[in-house]
């Protein structure tokens, strides 16, 4: 008797596992209601609500352009130093803000699942989903600040969706890995925000990744955030904005090894997560 339930366990964890991806679509409609819930929730009584989203990127803009223009004395290729500085914001802050909120996904919305069953993939991916819409609302600086400078952007801003999702499945490919961490070693609640925050200085945000050594360069690309940061720029500041073609593609294989590697490893755990959550 015990071996037949083990078989008929197998069986069931086989046709769940063969379901998984249809699974996906058929709960959709939770897909949209956390969606909308951690937007809805994200500016919850705040005085100025959504305009954090265009505050909190200004300002750094700000500060980034006194330290990098006016004191280092930093070039900026061919556009304007705000202008500069601005696409590299935009850029790692999506990034930040959707690893920030995929690592603490899953901890969130325990209750949810401890109770039922669903695709706790469904989790992380709607987490980010809040910091597309901050992203949207922040890229309406970047829109006044190419009319203040009198900037018009080339052919290539066409390019901007495929490079913005580029962006999104770096840090799907990141906080899948420390979602699953965090549940489990609850350290990396405060691990993230360091990462973060070294990823201001490691990734070229306030200056051109051309200022990098040559010979470092590749080295340099092992930071799948600089290859994102340098064609967001090349997207939006057209002209011969300055890129390491084989920078860039080692940048995108990082991409690529974080995104499969966080969707093998979420779904080796993700049938012992309801227990140790």
């Amino acid at each position: 008797m015990v071996k037949h339930n083990q078989a008929d366990l197998l069986i069931a964890n086989g046709r769940i596992d063969r379901q998984y991806w249809h699974d996906l679509w058929r709960y959709r409609e939770l897909f949209y209601f956390l969606s909308w819930r951690d937007i809805l929730v994200r500016y919850k009584q705040t005085l100025i609500g959504i305009a954090w989203a265009l505050v909190r990127p200004f300002i750094t803009m700000l500060i980034f352009t006194f330290v990098f223009r006016h004191l280092a004395k930093l070039p900026s290729e061919d556009a304007p130093y705000p202008i500069l500085v601005f696409a590299g914001i935009l850029p790692w802050q999506l990034f930040a803000d959707a690893l920030s909120r995929c690592s603490n996904s899953l901890v969130s919305n325990a209750n949810l699942i401890s109770k039922v069953y669903f695709p706790r993939l469904i989790i992380p991916v709607s987490a980010v989903i809040g910091s597309f819409v901050d992203f949207l609302f922040s890229g309406m600086i970047l829109l006044a600040l190419m009319a203040w400078y009198d900037f018009v952007p080339n052919w290539r801003i066409l390019t901007l969706p495929l490079i913005v999702l580029i962006a999104l499945i770096t840090a799907m490919g990141v906080g899948l890995w420390l979602a699953v961490l965090n549940v489990k070693y609850r350290d990396f609640k405060y691990i993230v925000p360091v990462m973060t925050q070294l990823g201001w200085y490691l990734s070229p945000v306030g200056f051109s990744s051309s200022l990098v050594p040559q010979r470092w360069r590749l080295l340099y690309s092992l930071n799948p955030m600089v290859g994102v940061i340098d064609i967001f720029r090349w997207a939006t500041l057209g002209g011969e904005a300055n890129i390491s073609w084989p920078g860039f593609a080692l940048s995108m294989g990082m991409v690529v090894l974080l995104f499969a590697g966080g969707i093998w490893y979420f779904r080796k755990m993700e049938r012992s997560l309801a227990d140790v959550i």
